[in-house]
């Protein structure tokens, strides 16, 4: 049973192209297959998180780390009544637009793109489903329901000021609202990113060498969490030590996600998802005292991990092969590959070939673009 604030399958809006209803799946459900049967989706296999892709086996890529965004939204959903299906659908697709060499790739590419609309990769993940997925006869895309592109679009919240094109033309085809707050269900996948990749940074930060326990036992919600185990388990070898700690500050953020959600909503009482769209404010949050511990740690992250001198030092690296792609695409289409071609001759300006060079580089993977960087560029 689904709380009345649930998106509810047999109320979707549908999808833009009209199709028939699967006998045995909810449209929510026929969403999240198509994400996960999708080109990107795999690729995201070989894209960063943090460490570049080919650091390490043991690191988290955008794949796995979708992944884990998808358990804890349905965690999260399935306590609150929310639809569990479209929460993990919205999960698995957040990342999706997302360059090779993650943040470090995007800041390249926007910055290249400045003249023609620049980039944003939530934006992009908008485009890859709604044109760049090419596989069904009768569309592009994945013709995804009213209510997942809604999510994918808007899930961090209200899209305010200029829209990046990727996302105005879709917008323009279908109004996906976007002057309101998303779906409970959206929310919830935002915050699961939140919560995942503040669990999964700390493992990998720990594991690369970056930081050690000790650094972690000066800080909020991980030193209580040693504190507990050590109390708990004395002398524990220090790798059990370290997933027990973590697990618990994982355990922390989810349980305190819960409880406010489940304090507001019934403070509130919204009977249906629209009423969840216009409250002027989300509805999943953390509380704000866990709020500020967690931007301790962010901070710490920051510093420690995400703008290390090896990081730093990589970053230069993957930030010259995007700079050194993307304008040899432009004087150059014919180096991009057949299928690409028919695009490219259609092309009626400037900004429109760079539109297609951005979807290419973008799609890249860490491994392709060093391939291709390496034949291209020597």
């Amino acid at each position: 049973m689904l709380a009345p604030y649930a998106c509810q399958p047999g109320e979707s809006r549908g999808r833009l192209n009209p199709e028939r209803m699967s006998t045995f799946r909810s449209p929510f459900q026929r969403d999240r297959d198509r994400i996960i049967h999708s080109s990107a989706f795999r690729r995201l296999k070989h894209k960063t998180q943090v460490f570049v892709e080919h650091e390490g086996d043991y690191y988290r890529t955008r794949l796995t780390h979708s992944i884990e965004v998808a358990q804890v939204a349905r965690t999260i959903s399935g306590v609150l009544g929310l639809n569990t299906d479209l929460a993990e659908c919205i999960a698995l697709a957040h990342d999706l637009g997302h360059t090779p060499f993650g943040h470090t790739g995007e800041d390249a590419l926007a910055k290249l793109m400045e003249p023609f609309g620049g980039f944003d990769h939530n934006a992009q993940a908008i485009r890859i489903v709604t044109r760049l997925e090419r596989h069904y006869a009768e569309f592009d895309g994945l013709n995804l329901t009213w209510e997942s592109l809604e999510g994918i679009a808007k899930h961090n919240g209200p899209v305010e000021g200029p829209l990046p094109y990727a996302l105005a033309e879709a917008n323009a085809q279908w109004d996906l609202e976007l002057h309101t707050y998303a779906s409970a269900e959206a929310q919830v996948a935002a915050i699961a990113d939140d919560v995942a990749y503040s669990h999964h940074d700390l493992h990998d930060g720990l594991r690369s060498g970056l930081f050690t326990e000790a650094d972690l036992m000066e800080l909020p919600v991980t030193a209580p969490a040693f504190d507990e185990v050590d109390t708990l388990y004395p002398g524990l070898e220090p790798m059990r030590r370290r997933h027990e700690a973590l697990r618990r500050v994982f355990g922390r953020m989810v349980e305190d996600v819960i409880a406010v959600a489940q304090g507001r909503l019934d403070a509130a009482q919204p009977k249906s998802v629209d009423e969840i769209r216009n409250m002027g404010a989300t509805v999943i949050r953390f509380s704000k005292p866990l709020y500020q511990e967690l931007k301790a740690i962010r901070g710490f992250l920051f510093h420690r991990m995400y703008r290390a001198p090896p990081v730093m030092k990589e970053r230069a690296k993957v930030t010259a092969v995007v700079n050194d792609l993307f304008p040899l695409f432009m004087a150059d289409p014919g180096l991009l590959p057949p299928e690409w071609r028919l695009d490219v001759e259609a092309a009626r300006d400037e900004t429109t070939l760079a539109r297609i060079v951005a979807d290419y580089v973008a799609g890249m993977t860490d491994r392709f673009a060093l391939q291709e960087h390496a034949r291209l560029c020597g």
